[in-house]
């Protein structure tokens, strides 16, 4: 350092420097940590699903179920009854419309292997062709099960993703709700073992479940007239201070007592008296997302009540910071309000879309 025009040397001893040494070291160490954890957590979601599809390629091959089949039919009956179990479990959650299969696969196929299967096991132990011949029918169904579960979740997750919204938000929000209950381990053989493929069903369904119960969550029908917007969502002049403020909705203005409908599919989370807002009904949907109206005249729904789009929650009002009848409608994601409209416009419109592309095709079509 440089001291009344002279340059002066500071000195460090040996120690000290080891000390700084591993002080830069452990912050260096620190943040391998952080981004390690960071970078496994992502690791190991797409590994446990790659882990699955690896397993699907290692299922018992043709002489493994010749051997299965030589050494103790009656066990091999008994895991059949097993995967019927499985199966019809797993139909009854699925419509009946899973005929269409000109999506690309999405799992293993099995059809091949199946029939060289069906064809040894009759040649070599006679009285066991009916059971091999189940077997294939049921890997069959189970794969084509599963192709149909990925189509679905493939097709809302596109329109999720239209309405501007993540669907593996939608998925990781569905993992971690609550749930509980005794536990009742799914097999599909006597010893308690499950099938790779069978167990890939069960999250293709999962998944499936999840992003279409998402999808009904999202706000899809105008709570009140939408020709009759009075103030939109953004920055404003407020009707009272007559100064720039946020505005975090849409007002819907109306005759007092008209009705106001819920903009989807969820769970009534509030109904009550709000500082500023009035009289409010707020409804849960689920994945953080929550739609609220304000400044009602009366209430038609209650707490814990499910409600589906459209149905009648209150009345339109002037309850509240209000300068007259009309409805205040927020749509408020992890408790941030966002803009309602881009919703209300584009959702009917891509969840016709998508409803169309699942509705049972008619014979001949």
């Amino acid at each position: 350092m440089r001291s009344q025009g002279q340059v002066r040397f500071i000195k460090v001893s040996s120690k000290v420097q080891k000390i700084a040494a591993l002080v830069v070291l452990a912050a260096l160490l620190a943040w391998g940590i952080s981004m390690a954890v960071m970078a496994w957590a992502q690791y190991q979601a797409q590994a446990e699903r790659s882990s699955l599809l690896e397993r699907e390629a290692r299922v018992a091959t043709t002489q493994e179920r010749i051997d299965a089949y030589s050494g103790d039919i009656d066990k091999v009956a008994a895991d059949l009854a097993a995967r019927q179990d499985f199966v019809e479990a797993a139909a009854a959650a699925l419509p009946e419309d899973i005929t269409d299969q000109s999506e690309a696969d999405t799992v293993s196929d099995s059809a091949s292997e199946a029939t060289e299967t069906v064809s040894k096991i009759s040649a070599l132990i006679p009285e066991a062709a009916a059971l091999a011949e189940l077997e294939a029918r049921q890997l069959a169904f189970v794969e084509r099960l599963t192709r149909f579960a990925d189509r679905r979740a493939a097709r809302a997750a596109s329109a999720i993703r239209q309405l501007g919204l993540d669907p593996r938000a939608i998925e990781q929000s569905a993992s971690q709700e609550a749930m509980g209950g005794p536990l009742n381990t799914l097999s599909t053989s006597a010893d308690g073992n499950i099938d790779p493929r069978f167990e890939r069903l069960g999250l293709s369904m999962a998944r499936m479940a999840a992003l279409e119960r998402g999808l009904q969550g999202i706000p899809q029908v105008a709570p009140a007239n939408p020709e009759s917007i009075s103030s939109g969502f953004g920055y404003r002049r407020d009707p009272f201070t007559r100064r720039g403020a946020m505005h975090s909705g849409l007002d819907f203005k109306g005759p007092r007592g008209a009705p106001i409908y819920s903009a989807a599919q969820g769970t009534v989370s509030y109904v009550g008296w709000k500082s500023g807002y009035g009289k409010t009904v707020e409804v849960s949907h689920g994945n953080g997302l929550m739609t609220r109206y304000a400044h009602m005249s009366r209430f038609a729904a209650a707490v814990g009540q499910d409600v589906a789009a459209g149905d009648v929650i209150g009345a339109i009002g002037n309850t509240g910071r209000s300068t007259g009848p009309h409805l205040h409608f927020e749509v408020r994601i992890n408790g941030r309000a966002v803009n309602p409209r881009p919703f209300l416009e584009k959702a009917p419109h891509v969840l016709k879309k998508a409803r169309a592309a699942d509705a049972p095709r008619q014979p001949g079509e």
